[in-house]
């Protein structure tokens, strides 16, 4: 199977039209603030305006997906309806993106990107980083995590303006094998086979959070949102993350 980054996916199926972004498929609305890591990127590359998801690692950090790169990104913390601006709401410049220097976009492997922010968030009940995983913290099949993001529901928009949440299965890298370039070393295979849960349009480089860490970023995935859908596997990268932060 051809693999589609689902941020290609959505620019190859809206062409020339600015992208929104809606729910998660199969999911529900999460609680208002309850994910209080999650950012919403609002990204202009080549005059065209497009969003992905992220997530805060640090007062002055996001993580992301490496295909969500642009020529200026501008961060928004504390939303829930994307829609409807609150008091909670924090909008920050990107002041640097540190893509990983081996990313590869052809196969989508090292899909991971870190965004320095101009000036450091304000840490409140509705903008909070989430832990990340250490070096040798492994995720096994069977366990059950979950995806957040402001993604489609399906080809056709709209959908809900509000943040989503699906819980999704961990599966066998062989689950992946339709994928050409499925790496099981630094990807991780999720999302049952035949149910209706999953990552699509929009979600790109949001977070799989498992037991309160996250440990996936959202990469690719089927073209018509069927299960299963890879994700960055976050622990490999823990030595270049540490070595980016450290630096900055």
């Amino acid at each position: 199977m051809k693999l589609l980054p689902l941020l290609l996916l959505l620019l190859t199926f809206l062409l020339s039209h600015e992208t929104g972004a809606d729910e998660i498929v199969g999911g529900k609305e999460s609680m208002p603030h309850s994910r209080p890591y999650m950012a919403f990127l609002e990204i202009k590359r080549c005059k065209r305006n497009f969003t992905c998801g992220g997530f805060l690692i640090r007062r002055d950090f996001v993580m992301t997906a490496a295909h969500c790169e642009g020529d200026s990104i501008t961060v928004k913390l504390g939303v829930h309806n994307i829609r409807k601006p609150e008091e909670t709401w924090q909008t920050l410049k990107v002041k640097h993106q540190f893509l990983h220097p081996k990313y590869n976009t052809e196969r989508s492997l090292n899909d991971i990107m870190l965004l320095k922010l101009e000036k450091e968030a304000n840490l409140t009940t509705a903008v909070w980083p989430v832990y990340l995983p250490s070096r040798y913290n492994s995720v096994s099949p069977g366990q059950e995590c979950l995806a957040v993001g402001w993604g489609w529901t399906g080809p056709k928009p709209p959908g809900s303006a509000t943040l989503q949440e699906v819980e999704l299965t961990l599966r066998n890298s062989t689950d992946c094998k339709d994928f050409n370039y499925f790496n099981k070393r630094s990807q991780l295979c999720v999302g049952t086979p035949n149910s209706r849960k999953s990552v699509f349009f929009g979600d790109s480089g949001g977070p799989l959070v498992c037991s309160g860490v996250a440990q996936g970023i959202v990469s690719y995935g089927n073209e018509h949102a069927k299960p299963p859908a890879v994700f960055t596997r976050i622990a490999l990268y823990r030595s270049w993350i540490n070595q980016i932060l450290n630096a900055n």
